[in-house]
């Protein structure tokens, strides 16, 4: 019996050492889950979002701080650029604006610390980057937006002086042919087919034409300026060198001191209130290449017209409104673009050449000039323009001579 009963025991025994060593394994196992979590390297801490600054308005020399409130444009038929113009403010006043709750996107321009600047709000510098970048003139699409009635005139003043220097960088958007122009001078002379009416609708008409051509040229900037503008093309690249091309860019001089408030058809029987800065096309503004990408479901291909349609609101308005309203991207507001509504006489003599664009008053107001002296009188030069650019460029052939100071 002792044998019969031996297998059977060894069996048993070792049913029990597999057992044994089961669960041995299974709290090694256990033990190994508990350590690894000491052997990992700790985990980088998510930075949370921080709260937006909230940004209030001063008036400069004043300690109390006020609202800016909006103003409500009746948005018909027949709104134009100049008509929705309203008084600017001065060289050397500033205005800082508060931004109400329908604009919760406002922080320091990097800018706010330029010459006679508006202290500024987002312009979408990159966090810990390196905004600066270095630019050439051909970097650049300068868009002039002119009319045939103004060829002999403003425009052929421009190829005179300022355009002279940045000829292949420079295309004027026009509403008619002249072939004699463009073979004369070797300018860029577009003829956009759009109206030479001074309406909402033929001012968007050539927008987008603009738009489109500087999409397809693949330059860094988008700069559109009027043609009784004179951009000091230094300054220019000074100033957009301080930014980086795919950032979100837009700067330029609002007309008004308040953002302005329109109506957004959002269905044929409903619209919606909708408020944004706009920079006037009349002081000219600069657009970087990467938001200028970003606007193309509302700019490109026709698609302009029909968003300024939406709002009812001329070319310079609609800019702002794809910008700010719809991509969230502020201005960047700067003294340094005058239009033709500023009383420029006011601009400090010795800070003239520091500005980006300069313009000159219509027939109604022709005194309101820059105060420069030069090699021209004001009856030789009215708009100052060619007294400005021979003090740019004094060895251009048809400036006054330099006269050689004499030895003692």
């Amino acid at each position: 019996m002792n044998l019969l009963h031996r297998p059977v025991r060894m069996h048993i025994a070792s049913v029990g050492v597999s057992k044994f060593c089961f669960l041995f394994s299974l709290a090694f196992c256990g033990l190994l889950l508990l350590l690894i979590p000491a052997f990992q390297p700790p985990a980088r801490q998510v930075d949370l979002p921080q709260p937006r600054p909230q940004i209030r308005s001063t008036q400069a020399g004043s300690s109390h701080r006020t609202r800016v409130p909006a103003v409500s444009v009746h948005a018909g038929g027949t709104d134009t650029a100049t008509g929705l113009n309203g008084s600017s403010l001065g060289q050397g006043e500033t205005m800082e604006m508060e931004v109400t709750a329908s604009d919760k996107r406002g922080v320091d321009s990097p800018r706010s610390h330029e010459r006679g600047a508006f202290p500024s709000r987002k312009v979408g510098r990159l966090s810990g980057s390196i905004s600066h970048d270095p630019l050439d003139l051909k970097d650049i699409f300068i868009a002039v937006k002119t009319t045939k009635k103004y060829h002999k005139t403003r425009l052929e003043l421009l190829i005179h002086t300022w355009v002279s220097q940045a000829k292949e960088q420079t295309f004027m958007f026009t509403d008619g042919e002249d072939n004699e122009l463009r073979i004369r001078t070797g300018a860029n002379i577009i003829n956009t087919n759009c109206s030479a009416a001074h309406t909402r609708q033929a001012l968007c008409c050539k927008m987008s034409v603009e738009y489109d051509k500087f999409i397809e040229s693949q330059k860094k900037w988008f700069c559109h300026v009027d043609d009784d503008n004179y951009v000091i093309l230094p300054s220019l690249l000074r100033v957009l060198s301080s930014y980086h091309h795919s950032q979100d860019v837009y700067l330029g001089r609002p007309t008004l001191d308040h953002p302005i408030e329109a109506s957004e058809r959002v269905k044929s029987d409903r619209s919606v209130s909708v408020k944004f800065w706009f920079a006037t096309g009349g002081a000219g503004f600069c657009i970087s290449r990467g938001l200028a990408l970003k606007m193309s479901p509302w700019a490109s291909l026709g698609n302009f017209i029909s968003t300024a349609e939406k709002i009812r609101l001329p070319d310079d308005c609609t800019i702002g409104y794809i910008i700010e309203a719809l991509l969230e991207v502020s201005l960047t507001h700067t003294h340094l673009f005058h239009s033709h509504l500023e009383n420029l006489q006011k601009l400090p003599t010795d800070s003239v050449l520091e500005q980006v664009t300069l313009s000159y008053g219509g027939f109604e107001n022709r005194r309101n000039v820059v105060s420069i002296v030069g090699g021209f009188s004001l009856t030789e030069d009215p708009t100052r323009f060619k007294t400005v650019h021979c003090l740019l460029y004094p060895y251009t052939d048809w400036c006054p001579k330099i006269k050689p100071r004499r030895k003692n």
